[in-house]
């Protein structure tokens, strides 16, 4: 099996940049789920628009994003949702060795280079990384289990400071 030399960098070039009311990490929702009706508009940089093509009828899109504001990485975490050291690849946690984020968020409407969107949460001026769309059939499964988070008692929706 091939292995990619740890010191190899990647190149990855933000398609866009997404803008949220959102300036400071606490106080930010944690998931795009608990963040309600929370308004932000997705900017396309211009060579990109093309690709917006039949978005419009997707109900939700996933957002895949650079936390450009997000620690130094850490493989061991305590998440918003839990008062225990987890591994950061069970968590969520935004401080990662490579700092993507991922949210699927409510599409209210394409205009031109600028999708409307509900469900913020993220900072504001995120670097976009990828858009796709959401497709319950393959995206839902209801059934699955959650690990540590389906025992946990901590019932947080917003973050604090610890990864700021």
């Amino acid at each position: 099996m091939n292995q990619l030399d740890p010191a190899t960098a990647l190149l990855l070039n933000p398609i866009g940049v997404i803008h949220t009311p959102f300036n400071e990490p606490t106080g930010t929702p944690i998931q795009s789920g608990f963040a309600g009706r929370a308004a932000g508009r997705v900017e396309v940089f211009e060579p990109y628009v093309a690709g917006l093509t039949d978005l419009e009828g997707f109900e939700r899109i996933w957002l895949l994003y650079w936390f450009h504001r997000a620690r130094e990485p850490r493989l061991k975490v305590v998440p918003y949702r839990d008062t225990v050291e987890r591994g950061v690849f069970a968590t969520r946690a935004p401080c990662r060795p490579c700092p993507l984020g991922l949210s699927a968020v409510r599409l209210i409407e394409v205009s031109g280079n600028i999708l409307h969107i509900e469900g913020a949460d993220m900072l504001d001026g995120t670097p976009l990384l990828d858009i796709k769309p959401y497709v319950p059939r393959f995206d839902c499964v209801p059934s699955s289990a959650a690990g540590w988070l389906d025992r946990t008692p901590v019932d947080r929706e917003q973050a604090d400071d610890r990864f700021a």
